[in-house]
Parts: C-alpha cells; structure tokens; sequence
C-alpha cells in the first residue's frame, strides 16, 4: 500500500515549504561555515556591492544587526568595505577573492540541493511550481536575496 497523499492548504503549504527550504539553506551553510545570515549575505553581494542602508533592505535587518553581521564577516575575510564612488561619505560592502570563491561554492551547493526537493514532480509540474511561485515573489516585491539559476 502507498503512502497516503494529503493537500494541504495554501498557508501550510508555503509554511512548510519555507522551513523546508530554510533548513537545507541552514544545513549548506553550516557545512560551509556560515551561518545562515552570512549565506544570504554572500549570495546578496554575489550581484554586486551594496551600499549599507541598501543591503539592510534587501536583508530585512535593522542597521546594528547588519553592522554586526558585516563585521563578523569581514573578520572572516570574506566581505570589505569600500568607499561608494559616488556618494564619498558612504561605505559599499563588497565580497574579497575568499568570500567570492566560497558564495559561489555555496551558491552552487545550495542550489543543487533545493533543486533536489521537488524532485518527485515531472518537468510540466515543475513548471507550473516555478510559474505560480514566481508570480507570489513578484506580487510581494521579494528582494533578490537569491539569484536566479542560469
């Protein structure tokens, strides 16, 4: 007899869905040495550098939890401050060689782990995953906290 297949709602669907992607994201970093926070951080400035104010937004964090996360990161050799060229008042934070080798490392990891949780679903199912998922990202103005495959 085969397991017995239940829907969920909407809210617990999405509910679940993003802890099970939280916690293979977790689960990546930690094996990479970061934390998650430092993850999202890499893969954010894996576009290119932000400035402080902008990256607090993106991140959703307040402006001493951003600082400190920074720090710490910076510490570790993989993000450096740099002047903004075109405000010379304001700081951009930008990955080093190290911290560019390792988000793209973890990026690539990561990716290939989410890309294994729907693996039960045909090529047409995932297609409409992407499509409807898509549509709720664009329709609540996520930021790119996460670049798309290419």
């Amino acid at each position: 007899m085969g397991k017995k297949e239940s829907q969920f709602g909407v809210v617990s669907a999405l509910v679940r869905t993003s802890f099970l992607v939280n916690a293979v994201y977790t689960e990546s970093a930690r094996e990479y040495g970061l934390t998650s926070q430092q993850g999202q951080l890499l893969c954010v400035l894996m576009a290119r550098p932000y400035g402080m104010t902008e990256l607090g937004a993106v991140l959703g964090l307040a402006k001493s939890s951003l600082t400190g996360l920074v720090d710490r990161s910076e510490r570790n050799g993989l993000v450096r401050r740099e002047q903004d060229p075109q405000d010379t008042r304001a700081v951009r934070v930008a990955l080093t060689a190290r911290g560019s080798k390792l988000a793209a490392e973890f990026y690539a990891e990561t990716c290939r782990r989410v890309d294994k949780l729907p693996e039960g679903l045909g090529e047409a199912e995932r297609g409409v995953l992407a499509g409807l998922l898509s549509r709720v990202v664009q329709d609540n103005q996520v930021p790119a906290v996460f670049m798309d495959q290419t």
